[in-house]
């Protein structure tokens, strides 16, 4: 029955998608240059929109359709959502399947304007797969990798507007330069806790290329999408892990129910291990717009202190 109606439901999203999109085709009004010549860009997840909302400066007015707690994996375009994107200059989304209920909409839209997976620039040696062969696309916890989706929307906006190429470029230097400080910064502290607690254990498998990139074990109650199951085996397999090495802290996610991890620490508990909950990190969505944690720089800042202080048992 839910395949069923996911399939009634998917038919409907294509007819409504192609009847806007048919829509926009004949009204020149939907050219979407706002009044004061500023490129109008879309994206789904914040974690595009910020960055290159820094890096488009004056010329772009950056819309994100996916605020704090969405989870793209289960979103569900609305019609406004499809209004925004076809009165869109350039979408930018991040691909590899992350926002897999959209795809349809993507490859119409695209025959009019430039609709961009941004993450899709890199090489297929650097993305992970999960056991089934899956690919991971929570590529912005690799800061190295990110850089590399946000030169791919850069050139997007360069290509559009060829007369701000410079800027652009110059705009992209000095955030990659912040970057930089960032990665230097996430690689000291992670670095600094204990071989034996270097385990990261969250609801869904979202930090693998976060513990890649500072040789940390992650262990994901979720497989890489969070419509996929959680079992009694899931949970009785962590709290093992949890025995095992003794690991003091997991954590939940701004955008997963945490249900999961709670019942991780009490699992722990009833065999005599006192684990903490080590906070909440920022993982498929970011913080509050008006936020530090709204920020790329400063979600992925929140999530290396949270980590660092819960795993290292140091409170600074």
């Amino acid at each position: 029955m839910n395949g069923m109606k996911k399939i009634v439901m998917g038919m409907v999203f294509i007819l409504f998608v192609f009847g806007l999109t048919a829509c926009s085709d004949t009204d020149d009004s939907t050219a979407s240059n706002d009044g004061e010549g500023k490129i109008h860009i879309v994206t789904t997840i914040a974690q595009i929109a910020e960055p290159i909302s820094v890096i488009g400066g004056d010329f772009v007015e950056v819309d994100s359709l996916m605020g704090p707690g969405v989870d793209p994996h289960l979103y569900q375009p609305t019609q406004g959502d499809i209004k925004k994107l076809n009165e869109a200059d350039v979408v930018l989304y991040g691909g590899l399947n992350l926002e897999g209920n959209m795809i349809e909409a993507f490859e119409r839209i695209g025959e009019q304007k430039p609709v961009v997976a941004v993450s899709e620039a890199i090489s297929e040696d650097q993305l992970l797969l999960d056991e089934e062969g899956a690919i991971d696309p929570h590529v912005w916890f690799d800061i190295t990798l990110w850089k590399t989706a946000l030169t791919e929307a850069t050139d997007a906006l360069k290509s559009y507007a060829p007369d701000h190429e410079d800027t652009f470029e110059k705009n992209k230097e000095a955030y990659f330069a912040k970057l930089d400080e960032l990665l230097d910064d996430a690689t000291e502290k992670m670095t600094a806790i204990p071989d034996e607690q270097r385990v990261l254990v969250t609801a869904h498998d979202a930090f693998g290329y976060f513990g890649r990139a500072y040789d940390m074990d992650v262990v994901g109650l979720q497989g890489l999408s969070t419509e996929d199951e959680i079992g009694i085996s899931d949970i009785d397999n962590t709290v093992d892990l949890l025995m095992e090495y003794e690991i003091p802290a997991v954590f939940i996610e701004s955008s997963i129910n945490e249900n999961s991890i709670r019942a991780v620490i009490e699992g722990a508990e009833k065999n005599g291990l006192m684990v903490e909950l080590g906070g909440e990190l920022y993982s498929d969505a970011m913080g509050d717009a008006d936020t530090e944690e709204g920020t790329y720089i400063g979600m992925y800042r929140h999530n290396v202190k949270t980590i660092y202080e819960a795993l290292s048992g140091v409170d600074n």
